[in-house]
């Protein structure tokens, strides 16, 4: 670490709380592309992109041209109190593209977690039910609902007290753990007999792809089978698309490979380009359950940032994003394959939200130190990049859909000398 940098984590040091954790110890000063610059002029190869925010890579001309458009109009006015038209443009397009043909409608938060925290909401008022089922290993933020949804201790929910009650974990399925969509399914069945009557449950709560758990690709049988026990039961389906929405898996929305139909999904992250905005959308009748003045913000749908979305998805449209992530997810899993890493226990993954997991060759066990070894060496030959899973022991790839050939080349030379140990 440079000494511009030290100073900086210095007085990071003394001024910022612990609970806030940083994988870098630089300090970014600018990017473009796939590319960040820090204080001291270095430069690194983004393979993380603000955790998938940053699918159109970071400062795109097009979504900056956006934004300085609507910051030469107006920033603020609450759409609660004097609505712009943006907002409405964005939720029709948002209506179109998620999955199915029926009615539907969309309401703008600011981050992640407000939207599955919204979510719940609707779902409770639409169906007058309370329960709530989520899985092992998801992660739905850190507000108290998100945090009692998330299926995942330490260190979102540890020394925090009391978390919303009714709500219920079923495992993820998992081949290296010996988890099948069978016993998913037989879980949720028993929490039916032994916990709460599926006529209480409201919802069932499900990221497609899940994001800090690992990256753990959920079977399309089991999506299947969830949307026969909804229909069957009057449960809703929300889908959590924070981490995968907008072309990061080969699709528009990961729900899509699965070719169910939720009845409310949430996404954030990509939607726009960095700015804070996220959404939940739904079918029409659902989404007017919740009683007028019990959803919103006072930031909830910024005019800065519903011009940077329209943006983002005309660059997704233009440059042909989604067949890129599908290109580009190839050619990253031609690249772990080919390593000779005995750690290496599996590479998995839809699109261009792919992940390695190490294991211990000999014990089976999950090997985080593998994963920091490598996060650690890549990062001081200039590559950044983010560990997950339940144990720390999964590396993902997040790069920007928008990277270059020679960029995206020269950051997997830099991460099979990384994983040559």
């Amino acid at each position: 670490m440079t000494d511009l940098n030290q100073h900086w984590q210095a007085r990071k040091n003394a001024a910022v709380p612990n609970g806030i954790g940083i994988a870098c110890d630089f300090y970014a000063e600018r990017a473009l592309n796939a590319e960040v610059w820090d204080v001291a002029g270095r430069r690194y190869i983004d393979f993380a992109a603000g955790i998938a925010v940053a699918n159109t890579g970071h400062s795109h001309p097009h979504i900056v041209s956006a934004i300085r458009g609507q910051l030469e109009a107006f920033t603020h006015t609450a759409f609660q109190v004097t609505p712009y038209r943006l907002y409405v443009e964005l939720a029709e397009r948002i209506n179109q593209l998620t999955p199915g043909g029926h009615a539907k409608k969309t309401a703008f938060f600011t981050t992640g977690a407000e939207a599955v925290e919204n979510a719940v909401k609707i779902a409770r008022a639409a169906t007058g039910r309370t329960g709530i089922i989520a899985f092992s290993g998801g992660f739905h933020g850190r507000t108290f609902m998100g945090m009692a949804l998330t299926g995942k201790v330490a260190p979102y929910k540890q020394d925090f007290g009391p978390l919303p009650a009714e709500v219920y974990h079923i495992p993820f399925p998992s081949a290296l753990d010996g988890v099948t969509t069978h016993d998913s399914l037989k879980a949720l069945d028993h929490v039916f007999k032994a916990d709460i009557s599926p006529r209480r449950v409201a919802a069932i709560i499900i990221e497609p792809v899940q994001g800090e758990g690992g990256f753990n690709v959920a079977p399309p049988e089991l999506l299947q089978a969830l949307r026969a026990r909804c229909d069957e039961h009057g449960i809703l389906l929300i889908v959590d698309e924070v981490q995968t929405g907008f072309a990061r898996t080969g699709r528009m929305f990961a729900t899509e490979h699965s070719g169910i139909i939720p009845d409310l999904i949430t996404m954030a992250k990509s939607l726009a380009g960095g700015m804070p905005l996220s959404a939940v959308c739904g079918r029409a009748e659902i989404m007017d359950a919740a009683p007028k003045g019990s959803v919103g913000g006072t930031y909830a749908g910024n005019p800065l940032a519903l011009a940077s979305a329209l943006a983002v998805l005309e660059v997704i449209e233009a440059e042909h994003l989604v067949a890129r992530a599908n290109e580009l997810g190839g050619k990253l899993r031609q690249a772990l394959q080919s390593i000779d890493q005995p750690r290496i226990a599996e590479v998995r993954g839809l699109g261009a939200m792919v992940a390695v997991e190490f294991r211990d060759p000999a014990s089976g066990r999950p090997d985080a130190e593998a994963a920091v070894r490598v996060q650690r060496d890549a990062m001081e030959h200039g590559l950044i990049l983010l560990t997950c899973g339940s144990d720390g022991h999964v590396i993902r790839f997040l790069f920007p859909l928008t990277i270059q050939d020679e960029v995206l080349d020269e950051g997997l030379a830099i991460l099979k000398a990384a994983m040559s140990f």
